[in-house]
This record gives C-alpha cells, structure tokens and sequence, in this order.
C-alpha cells in the first residue's frame, strides 16, 4: 500500500531527466527571442525601434 507522500513510481520517474536534457537542449522560439530582444532595450525610443524591427520582420533576418 502506497503512503499518501510517497511518488509514484515506474515510467514518470524514468522521464523525467530526459524532459529536463531535452528542454535546455532544444532552441529557443521565436517568441522567447523577440521577447529578450525586446528585454534588452535602454529606453523608450529604444522599445519602440525593437518594436517596429519585430513588426517589420527585420528582426527574425
């Protein structure tokens, strides 16, 4: 009989390292790009540049 702490065992402990390898290995989207991109910016007018380079698709060049 399982106690009411205990994990449940079998396949999702085997998984579970593998989902972790594969999530820091695959890239990044397009939308977590845009949005460090959009991160970086000093000011304003900054922001606002970043945006209108988003919005005209010379960003993802």
């Amino acid at each position: 009989m399982r106690n009411a702490g205990s994990k449940p065992k079998g396949p999702k402990i085997m998984f579970t390292p593998l989902r972790k390898i594969a999530r820091a290995v695959r890239g990044k989207t397009t939308q977590e790009r845009e949005f460090e991109y959009l991160s970086g910016s000093v000011s304003n007018v900054d922001l606002e540049f970043r945006q209108r380079e988003i919005d005209r698709g010379l960003f993802r060049r």
